[in-house]
């Protein structure tokens, strides 16, 4: 499996886990609060700098992020079909932000610092009973390692079917990627299991 981890030396990179998640956290909080254009600008503005600094190259920057600002878009325009232009582009905008840090803190952590934050993080409420720390942990790398996986296995669906001539539908790439994501993630948990990394019956 791929990883959205790249090796560097920038100020993200040498920030705690912690604080990166922490970071993201209240990102999405303050950009949730207030519709100002001009803010939601600067602070879209300043999130492409702080990607940018990662040291991904511009198309590899551009590829990775593709599938979701299309998503986002799709987000924007549904939005303002039944509301105001303004709503439209404040949803867009806060969305986009939000992806771009989303995209450089994934850059710059790796699986298992996440993994290890989100289960250190999950920890006190295992006391409620409502979860279990370490599973929360892995299934939070789990999603970081499928999300390259699944981008990959879309382009090659995609380049499948310009080779033979076809038409690249919705219906005709989205079934085969679920299908081909689903029996990934059945032989993932059946290897889980068989190596007992889950120590507890649910």
């Amino acid at each position: 499996m791929q990883s959205l981890y790249v090796d560097g030396d920038s100020a993200l990179h040498r920030l705690s886990p912690r604080a990166k998640i922490f970071s993201l956290f209240l990102l999405g909080f303050v950009l949730f609060l207030g519709d100002n254009l001009p803010l939601l600008v600067i602070v879209t503005l300043l999130t492409a700098l702080i990607y940018r600094s990662v040291g991904l190259p511009l198309k590899e920057s551009a590829t990775r992020l593709k599938p979701i600002f299309l998503t986002i878009a799709f987000v924007a325009l549904f939005t303002l079909l039944f509301n105001p232009w303004h709503d439209a582009l404040v949803a867009l905008l806060r969305l986009t932000a939000l992806m771009l840090f989303a995209a450089a803190v994934t850059a710059t952590t790796t699986i298992t610092q996440f993994m290890d934050e989100i289960t250190a993080l999950a920890r006190p409420l295992e006391r409620t009973g409502w979860v279990k720390a370490d599973d929360v942990g892995l299934a939070v790398g789990l999603v970081l390692r499928f999300v390259p996986d699944i981008i990959a296995r879309y382009h090659a669906l995609s380049e499948a079917h310009a080779a033979r001539g076809l038409k690249v539908r919705p219906a005709t790439i989205l079934i085969p990627l679920i299908i081909l994501t689903l029996r990934d993630a059945d032989n993932i948990a059946a290897a889980i299991d068989a190596r007992g990394i889950r120590r507890h019956v649910s």
